[in-house]
């Protein structure tokens, strides 16, 4: 595996924000960006073994928006 994308959104109930791998089940979240970054990285550590991480980590932000019709 040579790249991993992770969908980024705002977690509404606790602040900060969440992300998601794409086609593996890794979860993390943290209270700003630069603790998410950070977190994603630890993720995938503990994930794959050595020598088997992705080279890229691509993040995709997700922003929802709801308003009255």
């Amino acid at each position: 595996m040579n790249e991993i994308i992770f969908l980024i959104g705002e977690d509404e109930v606790d602040g900060g924000f969440s992300a998601q791998a794409l086609g593996e089940p890794i979860f993390t979240f943290g209270k700003d960006k630069n603790e998410l970054l950070s977190n994603i990285r630890e993720a995938i550590e503990c994930h794959f073994d050595e020598g088997t991480a992705p080279k890229i980590i691509r993040l995709h932000y997700v922003h929802e928006e709801v308003f009255a019709a």
